[in-house]
């Protein structure tokens, strides 16, 4: 399949702290790929520097053939490229329904935004929960109220690429259940493709058609889930097998 999302030489650092070491990664559109790796190997980072926020960055990172690494955060969201931030980053004091409002301010036409109210029905229809709580302040929303309305703002923008950090974390594995199980199916209705980052392996694993390993700011291995899950180091340092 092409690649919807082509990385090269992509370096980040935060000031003079270095963290990415010139990575490559290539992001087949339509499908899921999990970037795994122990804490503090750039996960985050990486993310981060894809859409241009709150690091800086070298190195050409394309979406669909065109260059985006030097424009700003903003116009990335605006070509489709939908960010879930760890700490999910929800606007506390406004309403469920608020939020997934403001997310649709992100898409790149008017027209586009035209059409928020069918929108929101197929958050609704993919979070029930969402519609209890639509007028509900975000910040009282338990945590996997609050993961799943940060994951519905970014659809909201119809993004092309979904970038999810963690959205397991802090959550109850049944909630992490119901979460996945929506994404599989985000990915499967709508063709979004995505990028996780999520610290529980085995999980990502079985969402993820492919899977590229960071270790201290570079990949050092990639390849389809079924095979790197077969990895034995993967499967000691990770799977915990």
């Amino acid at each position: 399949m092409p690649a919807l999302l082509e990385i090269r030489g992509l370096h980040a650092a935060y000031g003079s702290v270095r963290v990415l070491d010139g990575i490559d990664m290539d992001l087949a559109e339509g499908r899921v790929t999990a970037l795994l790796g122990a804490n503090g190997a750039g996960k985050t980072t990486t993310l981060r520097a894809i859409c241009r926020h709150l690091v800086d960055t070298r190195g050409e990172v394309r979406l669909a053939g065109e260059r985006i690494d030097r424009h700003s955060t903003e116009r990335i969201a605006r070509q489709g490229v939908g960010h879930v931030p760890d700490g999910r980053g929800t606007f506390a004091q406004l309403s469920a329904e608020e939020n997934l409002r403001l997310g649709a301010q992100a898409r790149p036409t008017r027209a586009a935004r035209a059409d928020v109210a069918g929108d929101m029905e197929r958050m609704f229809g993919y979070f029930p929960r969402l519609r209890e709580r639509r007028t509900q302040q975000a910040g009282t929303l338990s945590g996997g109220e609050q993961q799943m309305l940060a994951i519905a703002r970014a659809l909201m923008g119809r993004p092309r690429l979904l970038l999810l950090d963690e959205p397991s974390f802090g959550l109850a594995p049944l909630v992490v259940r119901d979460i996945f199980g929506i994404l599989r199916r985000i990915n499967a209705e709508q063709g979004t493709t995505i990028l996780l980052v999520e610290q529980n392996a085995r999980l990502a694993l079985e969402l993820a058609h492919s899977a590229y390993l960071l270790e201290t700011g570079r990949i050092v291995l990639h390849g389809p889930s079924e095979a790197m899950r077969r990895n034995d180091a993967v499967r000691q340092a990770y799977l915990g097998e």
